[in-house]
């Protein structure tokens, strides 16, 4: 990048304060929330308030509750698309949303909102319509519709919108990627496609989500396992990153999304990290990298498996780097890996690539740190403490 354009692009901090700012009027709305609460017990309790009156009241605190959680998802999904990444991978805590948030969707779940609190006005006018001008009735009503309208205009857009920009970013212009003509399937053949996807897929076993044992995993929970297992993934170019000690099930789960995956339609490829930097590597010596990479764009989910087990050498952490920017925001990717992020340097021997694929691969990612003892261990142990038993 340019100076001119590192110095635009560090423009982009000039936001910070603004949210800081809304940060504020979120307070604000704290306050007013409590002020009308307080005077909504006082009338109950005084018995000046009748049904009428308790329902505005309520319906005045939902609207500054639905105006309250309209500035966090502007204040969290906006700085984190628009300044910089807030690092919330891993917290128990991170909005599901935010994983996969872009000015795109950003803008429809604000829409959304803003017909949401459109909604609890126009029922205060109706709650009080004896006290309500006809003449602000119809307008309530006109604007409200008018609301909708735009954000039905809006999540119609995004679609085509997202879609003509994968294509965009999948398919360059010299050699587009010409997809067959979809036709409905029976069962039958749907089931035979999915099958011929598992088989090409090159899984080491086949390993489903049902045979998984979370029976002694401390976590994640098994929700999390079930949402991922919905693949919902795939369709928003979102990673899967499983972390954790080996022996904890991170090749099962990722075979098991994988073939999840197939299921539902989406090509996949799985390869241990050693197999993928040897693959590019052949690719980039005769020539056509480039077009190896295109050709990969042809399945939505690639799988690398044990990065880290062995170290990268000559090339190999380039080549892993480039796929994982090349892919960026474009199509998904499941990693297994028994270091957490902290330590990949050591697996690509370099801080700089370290830090940038990690920087690439977790801003769209559920990262999954898996807590377990060893499966391949357990019943050792097992043997172990049943033998000392009886010596005792």
């Amino acid at each position: 990048m340019t100076t001119l354009g590192c110095a635009l692009f560090a423009t982009r901090w000039l936001q910070a304060p603004l949210y800081f700012g809304l940060v504020a009027a979120q307070g604000v709305y704290v306050y007013k929330f409590f002020n009308e609460l307080w005077h909504l017990i006082d009338h109950v309790v005084s018995g000046r308030a009748d049904e009428t009156h308790v329902m505005l009241a309520v319906l005045k605190l939902v609207d500054v509750v639905m105006i309250a959680n309209l500035l966090i998802m502007v204040i969290v999904g906006g700085y984190e698309t628009f300044v910089s990444r807030i690092g919330l991978q891993g917290h128990r805590d991170q909005p599901e949303w935010l994983s996969h948030v872009n000015s795109n969707v950003l803008k429809v779940k604000l829409a959304t909102a803003i017909v949401g609190i459109s909604s609890v006005h126009l029922l205060q006018m109706f709650v009080d319509v004896h006290h309500t001008p006809q003449h602000d009735l119809l307008w309530g009503t006109v604007i409200h519709m008018a609301f909708i309208a735009s954000a039905a205009i809006l999540a119609y857009m995004s679609g085509p919108m997202a879609s003509h920009e994968h294509r965009g970013q999948a398919a360059p212009a010299a050699q587009p990627v010409v997809l067959p003509r979809q036709r409905d399937h029976t069962p039958d053949e749907a089931g035979s496609a999915a099958e011929a996807r598992i088989d090409a897929a090159g899984f080491p076993a086949r390993k489903t989500l049902e045979m998984f044992d979370d029976g002694l995993l401390r976590s994640p929970g098994p929700q999390t396992l079930a949402r991922l297992g919905k693949a919902d993934f795939v369709a928003g170019h979102r990673n899967v990153v499983l972390l954790g000690a080996p022996g904890t099930g991170k090749t099962h789960l990722a075979v098991a999304l994988g073939l999840r995956a197939c299921q539902a339609g989406h090509p996949v490829l799985f390869a241990t990290a050693a197999e993928w930097a040897a693959r590019l590597g052949e690719a980039k010596a005769a020539g056509r990298l480039a077009k190896e990479f295109a050709r990969l764009d042809e399945y939505p989910v690639l799988i690398v498996d044990e990065l880290g087990y062995a170290p990268l050498e000559d090339e190999a952490p380039h080549l892993l780097f480039q796929l994982v920017s090349h892919r960026y925001e474009r199509a998904s990717l499941i990693v297994t890996s028994d270091r957490p992020f902290g330590r990949w340097e050591e697996v690509f021997g370099d801080a700089g690539i370290a830090s940038a694929a990690v920087d690439r691969l977790a801003h769209h990612a559920e990262v999954v740190t898996l807590d377990a003892d060893s499966y391949r261990t357990r019943g050792l142990a097992a043997a172990v403490a049943g033998r000392e038993g009886t010596v005792l």
